[in-house]
């Protein structure tokens, strides 16, 4: 789905009218975190990036950007993802060459090109399959609000264009959870790109003294040969003017942006459409990584990707943070070590 604007603005009277339901939302949320059975430990570091809304946040690069640190201390790192959008249930080690996102998720892809990564949405299924394969440190994609697999190390992700949104719980907003309570389990908050909302105030007023992390989504190399070049965007993230941003800063002359749903698993009928609107206006279609693999295979050879990774401001401080639950052992191991 497409977030509704009164999330952004909080204006209107749908956030009044469905403020009841987000009470019940939030109370079943703190019934499932409180009730049941204590989180299972896994037997390895549990590392998880995680959000406080619904859409995107840059959830993913920042775990991929994490699963490096981590490596450079010396563990095999594997990544572990509920599958979001994807029909199987795992634990599943993902296989770029034979699954695809109507199978993973397209989140799950993503992870895959970076290291061995695992789809479940039992996560204490998944970590224990991972471990099994030889992960020392487990890199978790969401499922920071999933109570039943214990967490060493919590990040909270946050979009620095839309931080907190309207404040509201869903779907009178798009909070997952209260604010001061999300934080109140989270080891630093990071803001991706621009503070452009007063996220920063936020986190501080809802959870003095917790960590505060700046990073920003950074085009790889390949992104150069955008420069200058008329393009055609269509994105199905969270925020796709996020990624008109994007292309905005590299150079590139944006002649149209189309926006899709989050996760929106293009048909034919949808990429003759950009193809035809991109010809139209005398540019190259772009996109994202993200919909870059949730395209049909034929048409991927007809659009160019933008790739980006996340970038801390402080890579010391991110350092610390992961020295705190993984001492650095003796010697590096890549991603897929021990796998």
């Amino acid at each position: 789905m497409r977030a509704p604007e009164f999330w952004r603005t909080g204006a209107g009277p749908w956030p009044r009218i469905l403020a009841p339901l987000g009470g019940l939302y939030g109370l079943a949320g703190r019934l499932e975190r409180a009730g049941g059975r204590p989180p299972r430990r896994a037997a390895i570091p549990v590392l998880c990036v995680g959000n406080l809304t619904a859409g995107g946040t840059g959830k993913t690069p920042v775990a991929i950007a994490l699963g490096r640190a981590v490596a450079a201390s010396g563990r095999a790192v594997h990544f572990l993802s509920r599958g979001y959008g994807g029909r199987a249930r795992g634990p599943l080690r993902v296989d770029p060459a034979r699954h695809d996102a109507a199978e993973v998720g397209d989140e799950a892809l993503l992870l895959a090109r970076e290291g061995p990564t695992w789809i479940a949405r039992d996560r204490v299924a998944g970590a224990e399959a991972a471990r099994a394969a030889g992960a020392q440190a487990l890199v978790l994609d969401d499922g920071f609000q999933d109570p039943a697999l214990a967490k060493d190390l919590s990040l909270v992700v946050i979009d620095g264009g839309a931080g907190f949104g309207n404040g509201r719980l869903i779907p009178a907003g798009p909070l997952r959870e209260p604010v001061a309570r999300g934080l109140a389990r989270a080891r630093a908050a990071v803001i991706v790109g621009e503070d452009a909302t007063g996220a920063a105030g936020d986190v501080h007023t809802a959870a003095p003294g917790l960590p505060l992390l700046a990073c920003r989504l950074a085009p790889t190399d390949g992104a150069a040969a955008l420069a200058g070049r008329r393009v055609f965007a269509f994105a199905g993230i969270g925020r796709p003017a996020k990624f008109g941003e994007t292309l905005a800063e590299i150079g590139a002359e944006i002649a149209g942006l189309r926006p899709f749903p989050d996760h929106h698993p293009y048909s034919a009928d949808d990429v003759a459409e950009i193809l035809a609107a991109a010809e139209a206006l005398d540019a190259a279609p772009v996109t994202t990584a993200k919909d870059y693999v949730r395209l049909p295979s034929e048409a991927r050879g007809k659009v160019v990707v933008l790739e980006v990774e996340a970038r801390f401001a402080d890579t010391s401080a991110l350092a610390r943070l992961i020295e705190s639950v993984i001492p650095p052992s003796a010697g590096p191991a890549a991603p897929g070590r021990g796998a």
